[in-house]
C-alpha cells in the first residue's frame, strides 16, 4: 500500500500522533517518555495559550493501516514580528527508518509553509523556546531527559539529505558534583553579599515561591533570554501555564532565587531531581503507578536536571551567576547529589559554558536546529 500523509483532524488522530513515539522507541533504554497529559496540553488548541499567536497543523504518515511518522508545522507570528523573517517551524517529528517517510513529512510541512507565505522552514522547534527543540546529533547512547528531544542517528542523516543545514547547535554537559566548595568561591559569595546585599531568598514550599516571585521569574526570563535564538515574549496566559508546569513541584534545595537588598528578583536557577528513570517506569502516565515512581525520584534524587537559569542583564557581569551556582552546589553536596545534567546551551554562549570550567564535566550531547530556504 502506498505511503499517505493525512492531517490530524480528530481526537483519534491526535491520540495516534501522541502515542507514535511510544511504539517507535519501545525497548529503547535511552528514550524518556513524556507525560501524556502534558502532550495533550501542548497540542490541543483549547489548552495551549501559544495559539494566541501561533498557528499549527499536524500530520501523520500512514502505510498499510499503520502510523509510520508524524510532524507538526508551526507559524509563530510573534517571532516573525520580532525577527522580521518569515520562517515556519517543524517540530515533534518522528518516523520509521525509511527516507521516503521523512521526505513526505518534511515536504508536506514545506508546502504548507509556502501557502502561508513563509520563505524558510526551521526545526525541530516548538511553539516557544520552552518547548522541546533541537535534533540530537551527538549522544545517541546517553539517557534522555524530560525536557529534551531524543531521536535515533538516522534522523539528522535524512534531514541533511533533504537539503537542511545547521542553523544553531546546543551543547549539553554532565557535571560531577564537587566534594566541597572551594574557599575562593565562598569568599567571593561572602564579599558580594556584604558589598551589595545580594542574597538567596529562602522559601519553604512552591506555593510560597509562586505567591512571591512566580510572575517575576518569567518576566526576568523574558528579559534575560530576549536575544537568544527562537525566543518570544510570553503572554500572561503562558506565564500562568508555565508557573504550573515548572514551579508546581520545585524543591527549595535545588531551585535558587537571588534577590537584592530590597528583595527584588535579580536571578534564579530552576533545577529538579532527574525524573528520567521514573518516567520510563511510568510509561507516560501518572496513574495508577506512575505517581509512586515520580514521587520516589523527587524524594531521593542522585542526579539533577538544570532547566532554566536567568540573571538580570545589569547583574550578569557582577558575579551573581557564580553566587547562585555556589549556593546550588552546596545544596547538592548536602543532599548527596552526584551529577547534574545541563539543558541545552547555545554553542556560542561562552558565558554560560564558563560556569563548568572549574568542575569535572563532560560534553555528552549536541543537538541542532536545521533550516532550509524555500
Amino acid at each position: 500500500m502506498a505511503l499517505e500523509i493525512r492531517s490530524v483532524t480528530s481526537k483519534k488522530d491526535l491520540k495516534a500522533f501522541i502515542y507514535l513515539p511510544f511504539k517507535l522507541y519501545k525497548g529503547n533504554s535511552c528514550w524518556v517518555p513524556p507525560l501524556v497529559f502534558d502532550e495533550y496540553n501542548t497540542f490541543r488548541k483549547d489548552r495551549n495559550p501559544a495559539f494566541e499567536f501561533c498557528e499549527a497543523e499536524y500530520w501523520l504518515a500512514w502505510r498499510d493501516g499503520q502510523v509510520v511518522g508524524r510532524v507538526a508545522g508551526i507559524v509563530n507570528h510573534r517571532y516573525i514580528e520580532k525577527c522580521g523573517n518569515k520562517h515556519a517551524r517543524f517540530g515533534w517529528i518522528e518516523f520509521v527508518d525509511d527516507f521516503a517517510v521523512a521526505e513526505a513529512l518534511i515536504r508536506t510541512v514545506e508546502d504548507w509553509a509556502r501557502g502561508k507565505g513563509m520563505t524558510a522552514v526551521a526545526g525541530p522547534l516548538g511553539f516557544t523556546d520552552l518547548d522541546k527543540e533541537g535534533m540530537l546529533v551527538e549522544g545517541f547512547k546517553e539517557l534522555g531527559t524530560m525536557a529534551m528531544i531524543y531521536n535515533p542517528p538516522y534522523y539528522p542523516v535524512y534531514l541533511e539529505r533533504l537539503g537542511y543545514t545547521k542553523d544553531v547547535d546546543w551543547l549539553e554537559f554532565v557535571v560531577t558534583t564537587p566534594t566541597s566548595i572551594p574557599e575562593k568561591a565562598l569568599r567571593v559569595q561572602e564579599l558580594l553579599a556584604k558589598r551589595t546585599g545580594v542574597h538567596i531568598y529562602e522559601w519553604k514550599n512552591p506555593r510560597q515561591l509562586v505567591a512571591r516571585y512566580g510572575k517575576q521569574i518569567f518576566a526576568l526570563l523574558d528579559e534575560a533570554y530576549a536575544g537568544l535564538y527562537g525566543t518570544t515574549p510570553l503572554s500572561e496566559a503562558q506565564v500562568k501555564a508555565y508557573i504550573d508546569q515548572y514551579l508546581g513541584f520545585v524543591d527549595p534545595r535545588f531551585t535558587k532565587i537571588v534577590v537584592d537588598e530590597e528583595e527584588r528578583l535579580i536571578g534564579f536557577g530552576i533545577t529538579m531531581p532527574s525524573l528520567s528513570v521514573a518516567l520510563q517506569k511510568a510509561h507516560g502516565h501518572v496513574l495508577p503507578f506512575g505517581w509512586f515512581h515520580l514521587m520516589s525520584a523527587l524524594r531521593k534524587p542522585k542526579s539533577i536536571d538544570m532547566y532554566l537559569v536567568a540573571i538580570k542583564p545589569e547583574y550578569q557581569a557582577r558575579g551573581v551567576i557564580a553566587f547562585l551556582m555556589t549556593s546550588l552546589s552546596a545544596s547538592c553536596i548536602a543532599a548527596g547529589i552526584t551529577t547534574a545534567e545541563t539543558s541545552g546551551e547555545l554553542e556560542g554562549n561562552y558565558q554560560v559554558q564558563s560556569l563548568w570550567k572549574g568542575l569535572q564535566r563532560r560534553q555528552h550531547k549536541r543537538r541542532r536546529a536545521y533550516r532550509r530556504e524555500l
